[in-house]
Parts: C-alpha cells; structure tokens; sequence
C-alpha cells in the first residue's frame, strides 16, 4: 500500500505549499517538493496538480445511530457519508439505544464501528444523574469524553446545563473532557407554553428560535462556563447557536492550551430564521437556527478564535419523523456529508480562507481533544487526507447523497468545489463520487492530559 500525490497545494498549519506527499502504509512517510521513487511501478501515482490537498475532517460530534435506531442510519452507511463529504474521523454521541451509559455499552460500540466503519473513530461515554460511578471509569487515553448531548431530549429532567449540582460532583472528580448540550430547559418550557397557549399544537416552525431562544443558550453557557473555571476543567461547549454566547469564550489562547473549548456547526453558520419558511421543520435543529446576526457574529467568533472548531451535529432522521407539527417533529438533520461543502462555499464567498478551514475542522479538533498523530500533514502522522477540485462544480441530488435515511436540507444547492478522494490511513476509501473500497477505519487514541 503505497501511493505518492504528485504537485498538490497541500494546505495546512496556515500555510499552502506545492509538494509531493508519500504515504507507505498507514502514514505519511515524506514531503517534498518532488519525491523521487526507486520503483515507480509500485506505487499508485495521483496527479493532483491544481488541486489542493487537506488534513481529513474530525468530526467531533455526529450521531451514527447504531445500535437500535438504525431505521434512521448504521455505522457503514453514515461512514460512507463521512469519507464522501471528506471527514476521516469521528466521534460519536451515546443516544444510541440503549444509552451509551455503562462501560460494556460503549465497547460494544467500538466493536461495531471495527467491523463497519470506513473512517476512525470514537465514542463518548453517556453521562446522566444515574450513572456517574460508571461515567468516571472512562479512559482518556481510549475514548474522546463524556457527555450527556441527547440523553435528555425525551426526559422531564431536562439536560445536565439544568442541575449544576451534579455537574458540581462530576467537575470536582473527573479531568475527563466533559462535552455538553448548553441550554437551560425552565426558559426553554416556559416559552413553549406561552406559544402553545397561542396556537396549540398548531406552533409555527419559525418561532422554533423564540421558544428555543438566545436567553436560554446564553444564561446555560455562562453558568457551565463559570462551573467549569472554579474546578479548572476541560469543558467542551457544544453547537454554540449565539453571537452572545460566542463572546464569552478565549480568543487569546490556542485551543491546546485552553480549559473551555467551543464549537460551531455547520448548518448554524449557513442558514438563519429566515430559512423556516421554505424548509420549516428540516432545520429544526436544538439548539435553534436563530438570525442572520447570530451567523454572522458565530463566523465573526470563529474568525477570531473565540469558537475552536466546526463539526456537523449529524442526527439523520427518517423522512416521515420530520413532519407534522412543530412539536412532534423530530429536531436534527443529516450533514457529515456536506458540512465541509458549506465551509469551501463560505471560501468562495470570501468569507474563510483553505488555511482557517483546516484550522477549524482537523487541526483544532485534534488538539481540543489531543488526538494522537492525526489531524495534521505531517511526516508520521495516519495519512487521512482529502483531495478537492477548487472549482468543479456540483448540484445536491437524492441520487448522490449516501445517508440511510435519503434526503437532506441542501438537496438542490449547488457548490463550488468538489471533494475528489478521501484517504483514511492510507487507504483510498471515496474516490470521485464512489466508495473506493472497503478498508476499515481505526480507533483513535488520545494522549495523557492532566
């Protein structure tokens, strides 16, 4: 297994260069400007000249589905997705059925994903007000972190940002990285019954960012923030949705050496408030898709360092459990597959530059989480790269998506630039539109953090 990328603008760590790249195996063994090989007939050469060549995506927030809810997507079909929207790993959320909430649970994840996952990955251990003996014997050297993202959503409890009591005895014992769903469920229930009192069960999907609201996100963040400096953790905000709460993150340190971390996603940086009244309940996401000045001022913090990192939130859901009424909609949507398609568009648009993008989707993920010898393009490290054409451009299409569940917001958009090829440890797994083959991704491993 030996392949040589031949002339490509390789982006990484705020730079381009024009080199070749070697990987033998599972790593990059050399970069250069020219590579010289002793027998060419031995490798597979890849004329990437006008090209450009970027670390592969870590997503650190999808949600896969498998076990028990694979109606909706499976460990190999949503990994399929992943390579073709250029993301080499992963890390997975536990509202799985059942819930990734004992140790047994979570390996058993891991056996699944060695059998079917093209790209690496990981899985966070579920944490709830029932389990935290068992969530404190997570291995930070084995698995990303903790977290309670999705556990709560069909529980009168309501997610852990709403008991600060128990966030106090999980603080006070782990140095795990603990991840969590920021909103406070009193503001969130209150809203809803003042529109409910409105409209009944006829509540208009555009008010989905009222009843969810900017108080909600902002009163959440600020006090997991100020719990997570009294204890000195690694707090890990997930899909931050506001301008206010982006402003109450570090721009002056580098995410390796910052304690509270944050990240964006995707479809939180694409559309707004305005986009309910064509595609109403496909975006309902929770946290809410709010207005054009929280998308702006989220880039504006991503720009500036406050926001670390970009992932996707993928939650597919079959087609059916998106409609009907606002409250029995499901929220989530299907986006590992486009969600770097959304960032090269925001490039296009000038708005980001390639260097930031790898910055943003693998260098600072592997460095929030100290993934071990990934999320860069460096000599040594897994070779997960990806390969795009800057400027061939492509429609979204039901007969070129790769999720189970078959339909996405961005069907009929068109983009700029193409993902050619996805490399996971060397192997050529996505090439030009089709599953290349079927080489199986790793388990990511992470270093040793205090």
């Amino acid at each position: 297994m030996k392949t040589i990328i031949r002339n490509a603008h390789i982006v990484n760590e705020g730079c381009m260069q024009i080199a070749d790249l070697l990987m033998v195996c599972d790593r990059i063994e050399k970069i250069a400007p020219f590579i010289s090989l002793p027998q060419p007939q031995k490798y597979m050469e890849i004329n990437a000249e006008g090209k450009c060549l970027f670390p592969g995506v870590i997503d650190s927030h999808v949600h896969f589905r498998e076990p028990g809810l694979t109606h909706k997507g499976d460990l190999s079909s949503e990994s399929k997705a992943a390579v073709a929207g250029g993301v080499t790993s992963f890390m997975d959320m536990p509202n799985t059925y059942p819930n990734t909430l004992t140790q047994n649970l979570l390996e058993e994840k891991y056996s699944l994903a060695q059998q079917k996952s093209l790209a690496n990955y990981s899985f966070f251990m579920g944490v709830n007000k029932t389990n935290l003996e068992e969530a404190l014997k997570t291995d930070p050297e084995t698995v990303c972190g903790i977290t309670d993202d999705g556990l709560y959503f069909n529980d009168q409890e309501g997610i852990l940002a709403s008991h600060p009591e128990f966030l106090e005895h999980l603080f006070n014992r782990t140095q795990t990285l603990v991840a969590l769903h920021s909103e406070n469920d009193g503001i969130i229930r209150a809203n809803y019954l003042k529109y409910y009192e409105q409209y009944g069960e006829d509540i208009p999907v555009n008010l989905h960012p009222l009843i969810r609201s900017e108080e909600a996100c902002l009163s959440a963040t600020q006090n997991l923030i100020n719990l997570a400096k009294r204890h000195q953790n690694r707090l890990h905000i997930l899909h931050i949705s506001t301008q206010a709460e982006a402003e109450l993150f570090d721009a002056l340190h580098p995410p390796r050496e910052k304690r509270i971390t944050g990240e964006v996603c995707g479809h939180h940086l694409w559309f707004s408030d305005k986009d309910y009244d064509h595609l109403g309940n496909k975006i309902k996401w929770n946290p809410a898709i709010k207005n054009e000045n929280d998308k702006n001022g989220l880039l504006t913090a991503l720009l500036e360092s406050r926001i670390d990192s970009v992932a996707s939130d993928h939650a597919p859901h079959a087609a059916k459990e998106k409609t009907g009424s606002y409250k029995k909609a499901l929220p989530g949507g299907p986006m590992v597959q486009h969600t770097l398609y959304l960032m090269m568009e925001l490039y296009h648009k000038g708005l980001l530059t390639l260097e930031k993008i790898a910055e943003k989707m693998s260098h600072n993920v592997a460095d929030i989480y100290r993934i071990r010898e990934r999320g860069y393009i460096r000599e040594g490290y897994h070779a997960d790269l990806v390969l795009i054409d800057l400027y061939r451009p492509w429609q979204v299409t039901p007969n070129n998506l790769f999720y189970k569940c078959g339909w996405s917001p961005l069907s009929g958009e068109r983009f700029t630039s193409t993902i050619m090829q996805t490399f996971v440890n060397g192997n050529l797994v996505f090439d030009r539109g089709k599953i290349a083959n079927s080489a199986k991704g790793k388990r990511l491993l992470f270093e040793k953090i205090g």
